[in-house]
């Protein structure tokens, strides 16, 4: 018996995002047939609403094997520079919690709950690896890091962490209610760092994001195969 294709629904914050994604999915062919792909918004709260509309309406219809939050984001140097791919080995909320004495405490600690969503640890490391991805925490954050030192406060509370952007715990939220696999994969469109709008380079990332999404259905065909086996 044939097997059937992984269905898979990848969520982007823009439309620019969006375009990149199913740029790519065009050129996988047969393998990209189990693919939809939509916008949610900037932002987790956007992003987990927006997500979970689309998994209890517009995709209630499909038995979803996974959800990829997907788009352009920061990268953490040296690890991810600009122009390459980051995969999540953990989605974390970077800025979730409060402010204390001691200093940041992530809402996990408060016991109020979760800070993080771990991907299925075999598939994600597989596809970093297929991309030739940097592979680490991707931080959720609501404000985008505009300086050094908190370029640096967020990197020494998430060792190798490996970017940053906006919508990947809350995509991850919606997912984990209804117990569906998550990925988080982001093109590196400028450093996590002093905020200079001049070296960023968008395209580059759309670009990334474009040639990661021509591999991905390839991948995930080869990681069926072997949880078949």
């Amino acid at each position: 018996m044939a097997r059937r294709s992984r269905r898979v629904l990848v969520l982007t914050a823009v439309d620019a995002e969006r375009e990149a994604v199913l740029a790519g999915l065009a050129t996988a062919g047969k393998a990209a047939r189990g693919f939809d792909v939509a916008t949610v918004g900037a932002g987790p709260a956007a992003a987990a609403a927006a997500a979970m509309y689309h998994l209890l309406v517009e995709d209630a219809s499909r038995r979803l094997d996974l959800v990829v939050s997907a788009g352009i984001g920061g990268g953490f140097a040296p690890a991810a520079p600009v122009g390459s791919l980051a995969v999540a080995e953990s989605v974390v909320a970077a800025d979730l919690g409060a402010q204390a004495p001691e200093g940041f405490v992530p809402i996990a600690e408060l016991g109020f709950g979760r800070s993080e969503h771990r991907p299925p640890a075999r598939l994600s490391r597989a596809v970093a690896t297929a991309l030739g991805a940097a592979y680490g925490p991707v931080l959720t954050v609501t404000t985008v890091t505009g300086t050094g030192e908190r370029a640096a406060e967020l990197a020494g509370r998430h060792p190798g962490a490996v970017a940053e952007g906006m919508e990947g715990f809350g995509v991850a939220e919606a997912a984990a209610y209804l117990e569906i696999p998550v990925l988080e994969i982001r093109g590196i469109s400028n450093a996590v760092g002093p905020r200079d709008r001049a070296a960023w380079r968008i395209g580059d990332a759309l670009a990334a994001l474009t040639a990661a999404f021509g591999m991905l259905p390839g991948v995930l065909e080869v990681e069926a195969g072997h949880d078949d086996s």
